[in-house]
């Protein structure tokens, strides 16, 4: 059975994971931060990986450069702009 204190510790060491790198997420992140975190870390390793921007080039029949850019280019709004904040 779980105990109380294992439970603190599962939720502590969620909160440090949560902490240290952005794109786990958090209790109050939007679906929207969540889907803009993902795009972008699939981005950056289409990016960092050369195998893998190589394939995705020829497959766009494009050169690795302009894919390269063009990955770059939809980090900026991966997702389009932020949908309206409602007003509390």
């Amino acid at each position: 059975e779980m105990q109380a204190s294992d439970r603190f510790n599962i939720n502590s060491q969620l909160e440090h994971l949560q902490a240290r790198y952005v794109g786990t997420g958090h209790a109050d992140l939007t679906r929207f931060e969540w889907a803009v975190n993902i795009h972008r870390d699939s981005y950056a390793s289409y990016i960092g990986h050369y195998s893998m921007l190589s394939y995705l080039a020829v497959a766009e029949n494009e050169s690795i450069g302009r894919e390269r850019y063009n990955f770059m280019q939809k980090m900026l709004l991966p997702c389009g702009l932020p949908p309206e904040r409602e007003e509390d």
